[in-house]
């Protein structure tokens, strides 16, 4: 699995605290949001070029982590 804390961060100066993409205002929320609404990865990435596939997919990593109570173990 995606080691996700290299492309995510909490940081309460933005987005209220909410896990981000480092770098961005983009938050897993909105990423994954776009997923379940049909957005492909490519969609995604043509629409916010500043992501990249890995940042995506450790959005994807941070939810399966933060379901199974494993956020903060690894």
């Amino acid at each position: 699995m995606l080691r996700f804390n290299e492309y995510i961060e909490i940081n309460t100066e933005k987005r209220f605290g909410k896990p981000i993409i480092k770098g961005t205002r983009i938050s897993v929320y909105d990423v994954l949001s776009w997923l379940s609404n049909g957005m492909t990865r490519k969609d995604i990435i043509h629409d916010y070029p500043e992501l990249t596939e890995n940042q995506i997919n450790a959005c994807l990593s941070f939810a399966a982590k933060k379901e199974q109570g494993q956020l903060y173990a690894s």
